[in-house]
């Protein structure tokens, strides 16, 4: 029979610092930015809580900042009782950091022509990998990004997959909004973002984020 290693973990290792918590708010809020600037730019969806808010915002005469704002509301309440306070004020944080750069972007860069397909796929890795920083920070941009960790930290449900089941359903009530093209990039997005997450953010393989 093979030995099994024993991998000793130094226990310095299982907390970030304040500011390496800090800039991954920052950062990670500003790649997601950019990439809702791009699906703008495309006419194209996001999913997770950002989606029910864009389609909400369709139909009513509230902005998409409003309606995601308050859709986020009744998660705090989850977020405080299971993921603790440092999470929610670190969420409460990156949602509203996400709001200040969704409209600053517009004004300091402006965008040329973008291949659909192209904008789909970096768009949405560019989505993935900054809610990828916030989860191993600790963080999240509220709603559905709280309930896929709190499943996959007490019920061993993955987060990338079940945000692709969730926005699999946002994109399917797009094909109501918006034209064919554009939900067929948005499905396309949301497999780039959400198989980045699957497979980059596994239970107990990120040390950084176990404390």
């Amino acid at each position: 029979m093979a030995k099994t290693e024993t991998i000793t973990i130094d226990p310095k290792l299982k907390k970030h610092s304040a500011f390496e918590d800090f800039q991954a708010l920052l950062i990670g809020s500003l790649l997601v930015a950019f990439g809702v600037a791009i699906f703008t730019e495309l006419k194209l969806l996001t999913g997770g809580t950002a989606g029910f808010a864009f389609l909400i915002s369709y139909y009513t005469d509230f902005s998409f900042g409003q309606v995601f704002f308050v859709l986020n509301l009744p998660f705090y309440t989850l977020a405080i009782w299971r993921l603790g306070i440092p999470f929610t004020l670190k969420t409460f944080t990156a949602v509203f950091l996400l709001s200040a750069f969704t409209e600053l972007i517009p004004r300091v860069f402006e965008f040329g022509e973008i291949t659909p397909w192209f904008g789909a796929v970096f768009g949405g890795l560019t989505i993935g990998t900054g809610v990828l920083m916030l989860f191993r920070h600790k963080a999240s941009l509220g709603g559905v990004n709280i309930v896929s960790l709190y499943l996959q930290k007490y019920h061993d449900v993955n987060a990338g997959r079940f945000q692709m089941v969730v926005d699999t359903a946002i994109i399917i009530c797009a094909f109501f909004v918006v034209d064919f093209w554009s939900v067929v990039y948005s499905i396309l997005a949301a497999i780039c973002m959400n198989l980045l997450l699957a497979i980059n953010f596994v239970k107990g393989r990120y040390l950084g984020s176990l404390d």
